[in-house]
This record gives structure tokens, C-alpha cells and sequence, in this order.
């Protein structure tokens, strides 16, 4: 018999445990000692630390906004590569390089050089369509990403500015677009560039003064590709690059939006550490995107420039058209009507082309920028918001979105008019007309459709929250009545149902005070006040614990449940969805979906690699 005594209690179960090995190697002690020398002169460790340990929410629409970054980062590598190839000139030379039908044509520089870059450079031509692929999807992403950011509110209070910024980058990635691909000199672009000096004479008064001093003298001549090229690979990528820096300190500042659930607050984010498990996954998706658009230039070619030729004014290029997002103002360009062209005072005024051509686009963008001002002066709504709404409880909002939507792809159908006539043999007047009417009638009629749909949608909640999901089961009781059962949701589904707030249209205050004087801007109180009624009038509430209460206790399923005391299988599934209301429901304290957050935003013990909690 053993006389050796083992210790008692949770200590003695881990006394033959393996002790966990905190020796270093070689190279994790080099890379410590070289932080800390590095902290120790630049104080880098506690903001690095606080960045490392940021929590990110988890969601897919979040990674558009990744798409635009990714894609910006390829541009920066793929542009780089060509501009050691490119030559911004318009010196006339004679071509002698690989591609056979062109050789002895007398070309630019700027074109012969994009000419060696697709045919003589090893991989030339597939960084040139790498390139031009990444421009159109960092275009593209960032125009959806911000519709994202509309439909769900994310640019409310304190995000405002990072809206404008994204408004900013739209619209310097258009302008960038365009100046890369006007560079390389050959007919299409060309045919573009032609296009714009007539814009910019377009511009009342001072025109002609614009257009000589853009391109150094009279159309072509010889200044403007070098000043496109300036412009292209120094001024508005240091722009835009800045930006971006600017957007993304700003989320870190403010702390990354997050969709409602179970344990989220306007106080915390629930999601993952940037370090390490935000940092993989977003390694990981930078190379999948980057595979794609690699993958999208071999197989697709874009802007063959060796089949249009080097630029020459003289011949008028059919169905030519720019890039995808120049087309809403080359379809707004198509319809508006030419009579606003006219002659006064010893000038012409050509509104017909300066309306659409030259204002439209800063147009468009100020209106978007200045949006959350706007809607936050209609609601009176000071408070910042970190919840994002679900877009069909905002209809007025999502209405609006959809009209710009609409509003957009009739001027984009608008740039094809002529390709339409051709291919479906219609009048390209009938079409113009036709595309004229819709511009007036078509978005506001989406307006009005998407908010009666937001609306149904949200009666659809308030009953599914109330009366529960339908099972298709009719139960007969002992008395011969006949009641379907319903399923009443889950706490976390009816969270998401009825955690949103019903904002009411503001209160007109009185035209005159106490004494009877005439209160200072009562006049803008009152179109406030009205704006705010078109925003709000129109609103259904969301379900309140009381409404839930009385729907889980109304009188036939009191009966139900009185007559079948000894039906366990229906207890709580009873007539209009009425589950007995639970200690714990969607107004109480909860637990997020996988247990792990409480509301109080606590986390339980976990691996550092899963799903936490911040306040940050």
C-alpha cells in the first residue's frame, strides 16, 4: 500500500499536466527586441497594441468596401509597372515595332510606347488589361459599397464626413478613369479627349479661355498627354491614396458600424480582433481579388488600342463610347433637348451641352455629399448611431435610393440610344422621347412603389412578430373548435424584428412667442417641419413589449389553452402565434446567437481567435 498522499480538489486533477513551453526561439526574440528598440523611440507599441486588438463586425456587404481598397492597391502596382514603359508624348514617330499592320504608320509617342508595351514587353499586355480591369471594379465597388452605406444608414452621426470622403473618392476615381484612359493617343481615346474640349467650351463666357488653357493652345496640340500623365500618376492618386488613408483612420476612430442583433449596441462591436484573425481573412480575400481580376484579364479584353489606329481628327468614329461610368453623362448629354442653345449679349450659350457634360457630375456628387446633413436636419437626430437600419424600416430613405437608382440607369440606357435603334431597327427619336418621359416619370413612380413595398414589409414583421410563423397544422380541440398553429419566433429573430425605433415627423412650434413677435425662422421651421412629415407621416411602429404581451395572452389562446391543460404538444404553439411570453425575450437581457456575448458586453472564456466583444 502507497503511503504517498496526491493533493485533493481541482489542483490535484492537474498536477501530471504538461507545463506549457514559454521559451522563445531565435527569431521571435530578434523580432521583440527589435519592437521594443523600435517603441522605445517612437512610443509605436500602445497604438499598434490598441490597433492590433480593434474589433471588426462580421458581415459580406462589408468586404465592398474591401473590394475598392484591394483594387486600389493593384492599380498603385500595376501603374507603376507601365509608367517605366510609357512615354508621355505626342511627337510624331514613325511605328516599326511588332505588330505588322501598323508598321511604318506615323503615330505619337504616348501611342507607339502603349504599342511596345502590349506586343514587345514581357507581360505588358496582360498588366496594361490588369490595370484597366482594376480601375472599372474600384470604380464599381466603391459605388456599390456606398449605396450599401445609404440604404443602411451607416452615414449618420459621427460618420458624415467619411461619407463625404467616400462621395470625393467616386468621384476623383471617375475623373482618374478618364485621364488614364485618354493617355494612350489612340483613336477612341482620342475621340474622347475631342469630346471634352467641346465640354469645356460649353462653359458659358469663358469656354474658349478653359479649353486653350487646359491643352496649351488650339485642339490637339502637343501639351495635353504630358499634363495627362501628371495629372494621372502624381496629382489625383496622391489625392485619392490620401483619402483613403483618411477614410480608414476614421473607421478606426469611430469604430466599425455593425448590423442589430442579440448583444449589439450602439456601445460595443461584436465580431473579431484585427490581429490575428481579421488580418488572415483580409489577406486572404486581397489575393482573391486580385486572382479574380487576373483571371478577368487573360480571358476578356479590354481597350484594344491596336485595332483603333492612332488618333487623327479627322474621321468621326461610329458607336464610339467611353468606359462604363462616364455613361450616365453621356446618356444625359443624348437627351437634353438643343434648344437650350441660344445666342445673347455676342455669345452662345450652349446649356444643352454644359448641363450634362460639365455640371451634372458635381452635381450628383454635392447632392449625395450633403445628404446626411440633410436628413439629419429633417429628423432633428443628434445622437450618433453605430446600429446599421435595415433598409425597409427607413422607406423614405430606400425610396430615395432606388429613384437615384433609376434616375442613373435611364441615363445609362440613355448613352446607348443608337446602339439600341441599330440593333432593334426603332426611331432613335421614338427611343430619346420616350427615354425623355421616363426621366420625369419613371423615378418618382420607383419612390412611391419602394416605400408602399418597405411598408408591407414591415406590416409583414409586426404580424410575424405578433402572430408567429404559420405551421399549415389545424388542431381541434375537445369543444369541436379548429385553430392553426403557429410557431412564435425565436428570441433572436424577433429581436432583429423589433429592435428599430419609429421616428415621428417633428412638431411645428407657434409662428409667434409670448409676446406676440414673430419668432426668428419660423419660415424654415415650417418647411422642416413639412419635409419631416413626407419622411415620417407614413411609418409603422414596431411591436412594444406591451402589444407582444397581449398578443401572447388574447382570448383564444387563453381558451385553447384552458381546454387542452393535458396536450403538452401544444402548449405555447397556440391560435394567432400566441407563445407564452418567456422570462427572457426579446426586450430582456439576452445572449448573442452563439452564447458567447451578454448584453452587459462581457464575454465568456474563449480562444483569443473567436468571436469577441469591444466598447471601442
Amino acid at each position: 500500500m502507497s503511503t504517498t498522499t496526491s493533493p485533493k480538489g481541482a489542483a490535484g486533477l492537474r498536477t501530471d499536466d504538461s507545463k506549457p513551453d514559454t521559451t522563445h526561439g531565435p527569431v521571435a526574440r530578434g523580432i521583440g527586441g527589435v519592437a521594443g528598440w523600435v517603441d522605445d523611440r517612437t512610443g509605436a507599441g500602445k497604438p499598434v497594441g490598441y490597433l492590433m486588438k480593434k474589433v471588426f463586425p462580421d458581415h459580406w456587404s462589408f468586404m465592398l468596401g474591401e473590394i475598392a481598397m484591394y483594387s486600389l492597391v493593384v492599380l498603385l502596382l500595376s501603374g507603376t509597372f507601365l509608367t517605366f514603359w510609357f512615354v508621355p508624348s505626342s511627337g510624331l514617330v514613325p511605328y516599326d515595332g511588332s505588330y505588322i499592320p501598323l508598321r511604318g504608320v506615323v503615330m505619337s509617342e504616348a501611342y507607339r510606347s502603349a504599342l511596345d508595351i502590349s506586343f514587345d514587353v514581357r507581360g505588358g499586355l496582360i498588366i496594361r488589361q490588369i490595370h484597366h480591369w482594376a480601375a472599372l471594379l474600384f470604380t464599381v465597388s466603391i459605388m456599390v459599397h456606398m449605396f450599401r452605406v445609404f440604404f443602411t444608414g451607416a452615414f449618420r452621426k459621427p460618420r458624415e464626413i467619411n461619407w463625404v470622403i467616400g462621395t470625393l473618392l467616386s468621384m476623383l476615381g471617375i475623373v482618374e478613369g478618364f485621364t488614364g484612359y485618354s493617355l494612350p493617343d489612340d483613336l477612341l481615346s482620342g475621340t474622347g479627349l475631342r469630346a471634352a474640349e467641346g465640354f469645356m467650351r460649353s462653359i458659358p463666357v469663358i469656354g474658349s479661355y478653359v479649353s486653350f488653357f487646359v491643352f496649351g493652345g488650339a485642339f490637339p496640340g502637343e501639351r495635353i498627354i504630358p499634363r495627362l500623365f501628371t495629372v494621372h500618376v502624381l496629382l489625383l492618386p496622391a489625392i485619392i491614396v490620401g483619402l483613403f488613408i483618411a477614410h480608414l483612420l476614421l473607421v478606426v476612430v469611430h469604430k466599425h458600424t455593425q448590423y442589430p442583433g442579440p448583444g449589439r449596441t450602439n456601445d460595443n462591436v461584436v465580431g473579431y480582433p484585427l490581429m490575428p484573425v481579421y488580418t488572415a481573412k483580409a489577406g486572404g480575400f486581397f489575393f482573391i481579388v486580385f486572382g479574380v481580376i487576373a483571371l478577368m484579364s487573360a480571358l476578356f479584353t479590354l481597350n484594344p488600342i491596336w485595332m483603333y489606329g492612332p488618333y487623327d481628327p479627322s474621321p468621326v468614329t461610329a458607336g464610339s463610347q467611353p468606359d462604363w461610368y462616364m455613361g450616365f453623362a453621356d446618356g444625359a448629354l443624348r437627351l437634353v433637348p438643343g434648344f437650350l442653345e441660344f445666342t445673347a449679349w455676342g455669345y452662345t450659350f450652349s446649356f444643352n451641352v454644359f448641363l450634362p457634360a460639365i455640371m451634372l457630375i458635381p452635381v450628383v456628387y454635392g447632392l449625395a455629399g450633403a445628404y446626411p446633413f440633410l436628413e439629419a436636419w429633417v429628423t432633428g437626430d443628434k445622437r450618433e448611431h453605430h446600429l446599421l437600419d435595415r433598409p425597409r424600416n427607413a422607406p423614405t430613405r430606400t425610396g430615395l435610393g432606388v429613384m437615384a437608382l433609376v434616375f442613373y440607369g435611364l441615363l445609362f440606357i440613355a448613352a446607348g440610344n443608337d446602339i439600341i435603334a441599330i440593333r432593334l431597327g426603332l426611331s432613335i427619336n421614338d427611343i430619346t422621347y420616350m427615354l425623355r418621359l421616363g426621366i420625369f416619370v419613371l423615378p418618382p413612380l420607383s419612390f412611391w412603389v419602394t416605400r408602399r413595398i418597405c411598408m408591407s414589409l414591415q406590416r409583414r414583421d409586426r404580424e410575424l412578430v405578433l402572430h408567429g410563423r404559420e405551421t399549415g397544422r389545424i388542431v381541434r380541440t375537445a369543444e369541436g373548435k379548429f385553430f392553426e398553429v403557429h410557431e412564435a419566433l425565436g428570441e433572436h429573430e424577433r429581436w432583429r424584428l423589433v429592435q428599430h425605433e419609429t421616428l415621428e415627423p417633428l412638431q411645428l412650434r407657434a409662428a409667434v412667442d409670448s409676446n406676440g413677435v414673430r419668432r426668428k425662422g419660423a419660415l424654415m421651421d415650417r418647411a422642416r417641419a413639412k419635409v419631416s412629415s413626407f419622411y415620417f407621416s407614413s411609418r409603422i411602429p414596431a411591436v412594444t413589449p406591451a402589444e407582444l404581451a397581449a398578443a401572447h395572452h388574447d382570448g383564444a389562446a387563453h381558451e385553447a389553452l384552458a381546454a387542452t391543460p393535458a396536450s403538452p404538444e401544444w402548449d405555447r404553439q397556440l391560435h394567432g402565434g400566441a407563445e407564452e411570453r418567456a422570462e427572457t425575450d426579446a426586450y430582456a437581457p439576452h445572449a448573442h446567437e452563439d452564447g458567447q456575448v451578454r448584453e452587459d458586453g462581457h464575454a465568456r472564456e474563449a480562444d483569443p481567435d473567436a468571436e469577441t466583444t469591444s466598447t471601442r
